[in-house]
């Protein structure tokens, strides 16, 4: 039989390991009750399933990605998914909690798996097909997460052992890290070393503004403790920008961090994040109300929340991530970005005034999933036009966690607002509340929308590498001219 030529197998591998990082994410969050009645321990103990494995994701990412740029994408992706698979194992067969925190810490590497394919598609994808297979593999953020719940739904729907789905986690590592065996070796894209300074007070801020925000709603947001943390954040983030600014090979440039573009494309992120897990959280609690005792909700299962009203929007990422594509590679990154704001606004509208029919509801949800998997396919166009291969790793890990916090911010708020201000003798909260979320969410997407609009430029801007530019402009001069697809962006 023919052999399958590695070149051939950078797009499907890239696709699942994706899809990989946001099924590991979302795999365990139905059955946290599960892990607490399972293992005898509280609620606020069991949760620290889910922020372990968000904290961890933090400190791992950029410094996944920046490895990525320096040692080469494929020796690192494949170091990864044997962290993830040992992991995968030992979260398997435990029933200790400490020992299933440290495997969920193991799974957090996975979160370096997407900026790392987004690189191996820059270093082996002719220009033509580049937008569009960013954008496929972007969408399988989406379908990942919704897959991960529909599993999820699946397989404990009779009172299944939650064990079952690290035992899948496992087998998915198995068949993750023979795909990226196979892809093909090349050289790094930086020379340089890891800067650890910065890296550990990066990760250092980014896990107490995380924790800051998980655990707001449980200790209080004016208590000494939330306060303490954030401002501790702020402290530790301005030390990182103020010392990334000294250092001659820096995690992260410092152009990286005030380079317009690149700022409007990371908060443009943290909405889409936000975007994702407030609608998937507030149509949860939504759709599960039994309407005798509320006066509103469908009194719907789990499982049927996941399958019925959640899975069309997550499953349409299959669709809508090559048809965002094709609108960067048309109308631009830009164009797409705004576009996408504006469905996710229409979609949170249409909630927040049309939710009494199951169907209002899908469609509704599907719209927002479909601004964010557009916004998704956007995303790294945006930033592979303004930084140089040699970023391409940190600038999407940046990126990565850029989306991190947005999804913690949509989890706090959604989280804060329907655990107050109950309806009497239940513990639901009142319809007006879901609609402030919704509203919310609409009016975020107006602002993104025009900031986007306003801070991003109509024409595609001059990448961040100033030497590779100034090369060109010689080299333009000189009336030499330069082919497509050469240099360190895509034009």
């Amino acid at each position: 039989m023919p052999s399958i030529s590695p070149s051939r197998l950078v797009l499907p591998v890239a696709c699942y390991a994706v899809l990989l990082v946001s099924a590991l994410q979302t795999l365990v969050v139905p059955v946290i009750a599960n892990i607490r009645a399972d293992l005898g321990v509280s609620a606020t103990a069991a949760s620290w399933v889910v922020t372990a494995n968000l904290l961890a994701a933090a400190v791992l990412t950029p410094v996944l990605g920046r490895l990525g740029d320096l040692h080469g994408r494929r020796p690192v992706m494949i170091g990864i998914l044997v962290v993830v698979l040992a992991g995968s194992l030992l979260a398997a067969t435990t029933t200790s909690l400490p020992l299933l925190l440290l495997g969920r810490v193991a799974q957090a590497a996975s979160f370096g798996l997407f900026p790392l394919s987004i690189g191996v598609l820059r270093e082996e994808l002719p220009p033509a097909r580049l937008t569009g297979a960013m954008a496929l593999v972007s969408g399988m953020l989406a379908v990942g997460a919704g897959a991960g719940l529909t599993v999820t739904g699946l397989l404990m729907r009779n009172g299944g052992d939650y064990h079952q789905l690290f035992w899948l986690a496992t087998a998915l590592s198995v068949i993750g890290l023979a795909g990226v065996a196979a892809l093909p070796r090349r050289a790094a894209a930086a020379t340089g070393r890891l800067d650890l300074i910065g890296a550990g007070l990066l990760g250092l801020g980014l896990v107490l503004l995380l924790l800051a925000l998980q655990e707001g709603n449980g200790w209080g947001w004016g208590s000494p403790q939330v306060i303490g943390l954030l401002v501790a954040a702020v402290v530790v983030l301005t030390a990182f920008v103020l010392i990334e600014r000294r250092i001659s090979q820096p995690l992260v440039s410092t152009r990286m961090l005030t380079h317009r573009p690149i700022v409007v494309a990371n908060l443009a992120g943290m909405f889409l994040g936000f975007s994702m897990f407030a609608v998937f959280l507030a149509v949860s609690s939504l759709v599960q109300t039994p309407p005798t005792a509320a006066g509103y909700g469908f009194g719907s299962t789990v499982l049927a929340a996941s399958l019925v009203y959640l899975l069309p929007g997550n499953a349409s990422g299959i669709v809508t991530a090559p048809l965002g594509g094709r609108l960067v590679s048309r109308f631009g990154a830009k164009a797409t970005l705004v576009a996408a704001a504006a469905v996710a606004g229409a979609g949170f509208a249409m909630l927040a005034a049309l939710h009494d029919a199951t169907w209002e509801v899908i469609v509704g949800a599907l719209l927002v999933n479909t601004g964010v998997t557009f916004g998704y396919a956007a995303l790294p166009a945006l930033l592979i036009e303004n930084v140089p291969p040699a970023e391409t790793g940190i600038a999407n890990s940046v990126n990565s966690i850029a989306r991190t916090v947005g999804m913690s911010l949509g989890t706090a708020f959604v989280v804060t607002m329907v655990t107050r201000n109950l309806v009497p003798g239940t513990p639901l909260p009142h319809e007006s509340q879901l609609v402030g979320v919704f509203v919310t969410g609409a009016v975020l997407a107006a602002a993104a929308a025009t900031l986007i609009a306003l801070g991003l430029p109509h024409r595609r801007p001059a990448p961040i590498s100033t030497l590779e530019a100034e090369e060109e402009a010689v080299l333009g001069a000189a009336g030499v001219d330069i082919p497509a697809g050469l240099g360190s962006t895509t034009r």
